[in-house]
């Protein structure tokens, strides 16, 4: 099941309590320096969100997973994130295909999509929940998606599960589960600032 992946019966909750401690790492008022194995970890347990959307975000999905673990394996070589980017930084290797850095890009685009996806669940109401995945992902990965995975995903909305089913595989109820999307968005929102801080501060660009 869906659920079981994300590291527990409610991976919701094993999500939003990994993102807060980034989130508490990065607005530390100390050095900031994220652990690439925590990131990583943390990355990992979003992985079931993208399964229990079904056909429509397989591609996203086998994208977001394969990148998290490039990222995991990344970690025995790099401590921290800053160090990773620095490293291609210095091999001239930022935006090759497969580079530790453009990985880390990707899947900040993933925890930024469930950010605007579960802000727009919040705000809706009824079951379908076709609107917000794919208002989500208009804004953050179609940019990025050439048109035949764009035709794709647009023909996958019309499997997606409803928010009744979604809720069901996540092991939540309608109040338990916003409670923990709410809880997501601030978490996340940090961590996806800081991210793309570490590639603005280089001069090496977000939007590719």
């Amino acid at each position: 099941m869906a659920a079981d992946a994300g590291g527990g019966d409610r991976p919701l909750r094993e999500i939003v309590k990994s993102f807060e401690s980034l989130a508490a790492t990065v607005t530390s008022s100390t050095t900031v320096d994220v652990d690439v194995g925590e990131f990583s970890h943390a990355c990992s347990l979003v992985s079931p969100l993208f399964s229990s959307l079904g056909f429509a975000f397989k591609f996203a999905e086998m994208d977001y997973v394969t990148k998290v673990a490039d990222l995991a394996e990344a970690a025995k070589r790099y401590s921290t994130l800053e160090s990773l980017i620095e490293e291609d930084v210095k091999e001239d290797t930022v935006r090759n295909r497969g580079s530790h850095s453009r990985n880390l890009l990707r899947v900040k685009r993933g925890i930024d999509m469930v950010r605007v996806m579960f802000e727009k669940i919040i705000a809706t109401e009824g079951n379908s929940l076709k609107d917000s995945p794919s208002k989500a992902y208009t804004q953050v990965f179609a940019p990025y998606h050439g048109w035949a995975i764009r035709k794709a995903v647009a023909a996958g909305m019309y499997a997606l599960p409803t928010r009744a089913q979604l809720l069901t595989k996540l092991n939540e109820d309608e109040s338990s589960a916003s409670t923990q999307m709410q809880n997501y968005v601030p978490a996340s929102e940090p961590v996806i600032q800081y991210i793309d801080g570490l590639f603005i501060s280089r001069d090496l660009g977000i939007d590719w």
